[in-house]
C-alpha cells in the first residue's frame, strides 16, 4: 500500500513523495528533512498514527503540518481521535486517486489559512 500511494502522489504531482515503514521511522525522517504534509496509517508497529501526531503537535516545528490518517476501517472513534489530536483529514481504503487529490488540497489550504490567520492576529511591531 505504501508503494501504491508514493506512486499516486508522483502522479498528482508531489514528486517529493517519501515512504516509511513505521511511525519511529516517520519521526526520523521529519527531523532530516522538511515535508508540505504527511499521511500515516492509523496503524503501524511500535508507534501508531495517534503517536505520531502527538509527537508532531508536541514539537513546535512540526504541528504545523497537516496529517492526513488513512485506515481501512471507517470507524467513528477513531476519525473523531485523530481529528482530536489534530489530523487534517481522514481517508479510507481502499480510496481513488481524486480523493486523495481532494483530501491533500483541503489539508494544504486549511493550512495556509490557519498560517494566514495567525500571521493577521499577530502584533506588529
Amino acid at each position: 500500500m505504501r508503494r501504491i500511494l508514493r506512486d499516486l502522489l508522483i502522479e498528482i504531482g508531489h514528486t517529493r513523495a517519501e515512504e516509511a515503514q513505521s511511525a519511529e521511522q516517520a519521526w526520523q525522517k521529519l527531523q532530516d528533512q522538511h515535508f508540505d504534509f504527511v499521511i500515516s496509517d492509523i496503524t503501524m508497529a511500535h508507534l501508531d498514527a495517534f503517536g505520531l501526531l502527538n509527537r508532531m503537535q508536541m514539537a513546535k516545528e512540526f504541528g504545523h503540518i497537516p496529517v492526513l490518517v488513512v485506515s481501512a476501517q471507517a470507524r467513528r472513534a477513531d476519525i473523531i481521535l485523530a481529528t482530536q489530536r489534530g489530523a487534517a483529514g481522514f481517508i479510507v481504503k481502499p480510496f481513488t486517486r481524486a480523493t486523495l487529490e481532494r483530501k491533500i488540497a483541503l489539508a494544504l489550504s486549511h493550512t495556509a489559512r490557519a498560517r494566514a490567520q495567525k500571521h493577521a492576529a499577530s502584533p506588529t511591531p
